[in-house]
């Protein structure tokens, strides 16, 4: 049967209307903006960690070199640090070397060798980036040595100074901090040793070392100046090896600052 005339025309009606739909969407669509390059990935500055070590003839070599991104983000204090590692690693490695040769038999402790050091942010302040090293020296024996040390980088200048180089001595400072320092110091031994420290007994370790034999790291609580200061004695200063090192901290205060050289007096200011 055939179908009626009316269906067949509805029906091509609805095919029509559909591909007019079709096209309409079609030539309406908005265009599509054209891709837009992206810059590439800056890599993030990152810290160093520098490891080295060797086993040969029954002995044995560590090292050990690190440093944080922030120092990384100075190139020039970067390279400075990198060549400094790069010269101890040799030296450890040639005093290695004559281990071997010197000690041919079963000595481990005498052919065995370490190094560590591993740099630290003290504060970082607009114009200059204050860091410690805390270090470590293996060079056969008993024990090994621990120390600290101080560096202070100007970013201005692009160059480094110990800490207690920002002062005119380090007799000045220790006249600026005057018997707080020994006070403190004598408060901190008394407690390691259960007993009370007497500098006029002249006993082993009872005096109050100067801080020529010190190192002066310099901090900040305020984030744009030096307002404070710590003194580091290490093991064998102030006390006997086992009782370690001592670290004291001090507020700056205006007789500190008038014992700082003249052209970084206004990296200070008094404590708040």
């Amino acid at each position: 049967m055939r179908a009626p005339l009316f269906l067949i025309s509805l029906a091509l009606s609805s095919a029509a209307c559909s591909q007019a739909e079709e096209d309409s969407g079609d030539a309406s669509a908005p265009p599509q903006p054209p891709e837009v390059p992206q810059p590439p990935e800056v890599p993030a500055i990152e810290g160093v960690s520098f490891n080295d070590e060797e086993e040969r003839s029954g002995g044995t070599r560590e090292f050990a070199y690190s440093w944080p991104a922030r120092v990384s983000e100075q190139a020039d204090l970067a390279a400075m640090l990198e060549a400094e590692r790069d010269e101890a690693l040799a030296e450890q490695k040639s005093e290695w070397e004559q281990s071997l040769v010197d000690f041919p038999g079963d000595c481990v402790t005498c052919k065995a060798r370490g190094f560590e050091k591993e740099w630290k942010v003290v504060t970082d302040l607009p114009g200059w980036l204050s860091l410690s090293a805390d270090t470590y020296v293996y060079t056969g024996g008993a024990h090994g040595m621990t120390g600290k040390q101080s560096l202070v980088w100007d970013k201005e200048r692009s160059a480094a100074i110990k800490g207690i180089e920002m002062f005119n001595s380090p007799v000045a400072l220790e006249n600026a901090l005057g018997a707080k320092l020994c006070d403190a110091l004598d408060r901190a031994r008394s407690r390691r040793r259960g007993a009370t420290v007497n500098r006029t007994t002249g006993g082993s370790f009872s005096d109050c070392p100067g801080l020529d034999e010190a190192t002066v790291l310099v901090g900040s609580s305020n984030e744009q100046t030096f307002d404070r200061i710590s003194v580091y004695f290490g093991p064998y200063v102030a006390g006997p090896y086992a009782e370690g090192a001592y670290e004291l901290n001090f507020p700056v205060t205006a007789s500190v600052i008038d014992a700082v050289k003249p052209e970084y007096a206004n990296a200070f200011s008094v404590k708040r």
